[in-house]
């Protein structure tokens, strides 16, 4: 269980930063990283993350698949870990 939560923890960290540098390479008109690419960052454990990168950073902040996919991302995640905290107590 610690291994995991330290698993989340770099996964939210590196996200959001992954999400700052994509947002400094926007501005200096240089090679992004692709949406697929940032998604599955939150796909992988970082949504909490990602959603503060959206936020801290201004990014990708009227792109439909980050401003609803994300949050339905940590949504399932939550949705997941509490069945899973259900079998693992039961």
């Amino acid at each position: 269980m610690k291994y995991f939560l330290l698993y989340l923890l770099a996964a939210n960290v590196l996200t959001f930063f992954v999400y700052g540098i994509d947002k400094l390479k926007a501005k200096r008109s240089r090679w992004r990283i692709p949406e697929r690419t940032l998604l599955w960052f939150a796909v992988a454990g970082g949504s909490v993350g990602a959603l503060l990168g959206i936020r801290v950073w201004h990014h990708k902040t009227l792109h439909k698949k980050f401003r609803y996919g994300v949050p339905a991302i940590l949504i399932l995640q939550l949705a997941l870990a509490a069945y899973l905290l259900y079998l693992y107590l039961k």
